[in-house]
């Protein structure tokens, strides 16, 4: 579509465009929050380039695009709950959520979008990688969509990949005991509520196994899932520089942080919104 208030920059040729000519730290129009809204849609994650903003507009912004969900496992800011820090230190050696997912897909009514915000930054290294589920849906041979289409899948907090990325910040800021484990069953392909497309909905970080089936059935099924779904047609990747945001739907996309900065601090606030029960 024609963008009136925004510009609008494609970075990759399935997912991805950066968003210019914006100010997100001013006052801005219902039309053009309205136009964020829709380059999201058409690209499923959108980035802004030099923002300057505080962590009450960070709250402020992303409220006129829905309801805020807090994260269920790692406290947020102190001053600002509805915020969480993703966070390594440079001493340690794994990143929060490294690894393919979506977020908090064990949840029964997962967020629909989140924004990130880039607080602190290494001097190279950790960019974050975006996969366009519709694509991994849409190639995926007729036969297979219509077998995957009857399926439903268990996601949980309990896959040893996902967890082992959250152990440094369970140890200071968890929410919940350690024994406590949130699992939810969704469709395997879902409809995306506002455009109506179809889309692949399994992640690596999250999803155990097909529902009546043993983790050890499931297992090469959604090992090819896992690997169609980060073919590099479907993907961009996002270089963050001080003053970048990431607005993703995440519902349609997963991402991976990429974990190749040891030795330095990486700082992000990252604000979901609340979503709806897959269908």
């Amino acid at each position: 579509m024609t963008f009136e208030t925004i510009d609008v920059r494609p970075i990759a040729g399935n997912i991805g465009a950066e968003i210019h000519g914006i100010d997100l730290s001013k006052d801005i129009s219902d039309k053009t929050i309205e136009e964020i809204a829709q380059a999201q849609r058409d690209y499923l994650v959108v980035f802004f380039r030099d923002q300057n903003i505080t962590p009450t507009q960070h709250i402020q912004i992303i409220e006129r695009f829905g309801e805020i969900l807090e994260y269920p496992l790692v406290k947020g800011l102190e001053d600002h709950p509805q915020i969480a820090p993703v966070i390594k230190l440079a001493h340690e050696t794994t990143n929060f959520g490294g690894i393919w997912h979506s977020d908090t897909s064990y949840m029964e009514m997962p967020p629909k979008s989140a924004m990130l915000v880039a607080r602190e930054l290494p001097p190279y290294g950790g960019d974050t990688l975006f996969a366009n589920m519709y694509m991994a849906f849409d190639t995926l041979s007729e036969g297979m969509q219509t077998m995957l289409s009857g399926l439903n899948a268990v996601n949980t907090t309990a896959k040893a990949d996902a967890s082992a990325t959250r152990e440094d910040r369970l140890k200071t800021a968890a929410k919940l005991d350690d024994d406590v484990v949130l699992s939810a069953v969704h469709p395997v392909v879902r409809t995306h509520p506002e455009t109506g497309k179809k889309i692949l909905y399994v992640n690596i970080g999250h999803t155990a196994h097909f529902e009546g089936m043993t983790e050890a059935e499931s297992a090469p099924l959604l090992k090819f899932l896992h690997d169609h779904q980060t073919k590099p047609e479907f993907t961009c990747r996002f270089t963050w520089h001080p003053g970048s945001i990431a607005f993703w739907d995440n519902r349609a996309c997963h991402h991976n942080p990429v974990n190749d900065y040891h030795g330095y601090k990486r700082v992000m606030h990252r604000i979901t919104l609340a979503g709806e029960r897959p269908q």
